[in-house]
């Protein structure tokens, strides 16, 4: 049978596709932009005929019944690997919950923990070409081990997503049925940097030299740092998430890839997220390619680059060094996600770098973000034994190797003035550094 025949026989409609999930099965679902937002409409209004379904997702952009509804208590749990501002809400109602993983070993684990059993999978995909392969486009992270493992895959057609190269193509055979949805792609809007992010920015890119392999993530300072590096040569992208910021990095010159050790003259990432810039430049360039993301943040893979720098954020750093990107508190707040994985893996790295960003104050200023430990049930993203460089907007610690007195001083050296006198006084109080 030819491939336009097989997409025939398998297109069904949407409220057909979810009837397809029975009570007590769990749901996979593609994450971020590859969410497929038709599918996740329908499935809370088969609530009256759905009970105990598990749903796994990770970084969810689109605002489901499923999800916010609070009569969907017993017809659908969340387990989440990275939150979103509408999971930080229902969090509390006890509809969802966090999935503690490294983002390389994140599907392989919950899939063992389930006797690697999904029941059903939701994604998205280009329309298929004339040889019925289609594109997974803007996600690889956990989508093709999601797929693998399911009884049931579905997909959403969307014309408007980006073709992508790399790992990303799936034949229509591979696939149980196939819905169409063709709506706009969700975008993350770039967040302009703050004066202090900014500042933050300068610091960190004076530590990246030319030939440079990135890792950036998400948020306000991985978008200031690309202002401050429009001079630099020949810098190469192996990364988790392929942003905007990149491809104004580009489009200068100054990311060539020509120096990277793996995937030479290549970006490399797992997943795209960003506007429609981004997603015009990954569709069909040669010079992007998606992994999966047991490939791109497995730790031993990354520090095969030569000289990579990994470049993430966090909440709250302690003075022993310990890095809480997570939760504030005990309130869970986002996700490990890759951070430390990429940050591992830059140090295995020869001449690499594992950045910590942060801004010195949190509640416009109220209170610092360096403190003398770690606020009570905070989780611990970077263990102290693992950090190596953490930057504020007041400077940078370079802390690898050194001693827990050290650590401090340097650590209160980069906090807000306001809180060094009161961080000191604390730090000898408790005995942490007796004498600083």
């Amino acid at each position: 049978m030819n491939p336009q025949e097989l997409y025939k026989q398998k297109l069904i409609s949407i409220p057909e596709a979810v009837s397809k999930l029975q009570s007590h099965q769990t749901l996979g679902v593609a994450m971020a932009a590859s969410e497929p937002p038709g599918l996740l409409s329908e499935l809370g209004k088969h609530r009256d005929h759905l009970e105990d379904i598990r749903v796994w997702v990770c970084l969810p952009l689109g605002t489901y019944d499923f999800v916010l509804d609070p009569s969907m208590d017993g017809h659908f749990f969340v387990e989440n690997w990275f939150y979103g501002a509408a999971d930080r809400a229902v969090h509390s109602q006890g509809r969802e919950s966090y999935i503690p993983n490294n983002l390389h070993e994140a599907a392989t684990k919950k899939l063992y923990a389930a006797k690697e059993r999904v029941n059903v999978f939701f994604g998205s995909a280009t329309p298929p070409d004339s040889r019925g392969y289609m594109s997974l486009s803007l996600g690889l992270v956990l989508e093709k081990q999601l797929i693998r493992a399911a009884d049931i895959v579905i997909l959403e057609i969307n014309e408007n997503l980006p073709w992508t190269l790399g790992d990303t193509q799936i034949h229509i055979s591979e696939v149980d049925y196939v819905v169409e949805n063709h709506v706009p792609v969700a975008e993350l809007p770039v967040v302009p940097p703050t004066a202090a992010e900014e500042k933050i920015g300068g610091y960190i890119a004076s530590l990246i030299e030319d030939g440079s392999t990135l890792q950036l993530g998400i948020g306000g300072i991985p978008n200031a740092i690309t202002a401050f590096m429009m001079e630099r040569k020949d810098l190469g992208i192996h990364t988790e998430m392929f942003t905007d910021g990149m491809v104004d990095l580009y489009n200068a010159g100054v990311i060539t890839n020509r120096r990277k050790t793996l995937w030479n003259g290549k970006m490399v990432g797992a997943f795209a997220l960003g506007t429609k810039k981004l997603y015009d430049f990954v569709h069909n360039n040669l010079g992007v390619e998606f992994q999966q993301g047991a490939v791109t943040n497995d730790p031993y893979v990354i520090g095969k680059n030569y000289r990579m720098i990994s470049i993430n954020t966090a909440l709250q750093v302690d003075v022993l060094g310990q890095v809480c990107s997570q939760s504030i508190g005990s309130r869970h707040f986002s996700g490990t996600g890759g951070q430390l994985d990429t940050h591992r893996g830059a140090q295995l790295s020869e001449n690499g770098r594992g950045i910590i960003a942060l801004r010195s104050t949190a509640k416009n200023g109220e209170i610092s973000t360096i403190t003398p430990l770690l606020s009570t049930g905070a989780e611990v993203t970077i263990p102290s034994q693992d950090v190596d460089t953490i930057v504020t907007e007041y400077g940078i610690a370079d802390l690898k190797g050194l001693c827990l007195r050290d650590r401090a001083k340097a650590l209160i050296n980069i906090a807000h003035p306001d809180f060094r006198a009161q961080l000191q006084e604390e730090v000898e109080r408790l005995g942490i550094v007796p004498h600083l």
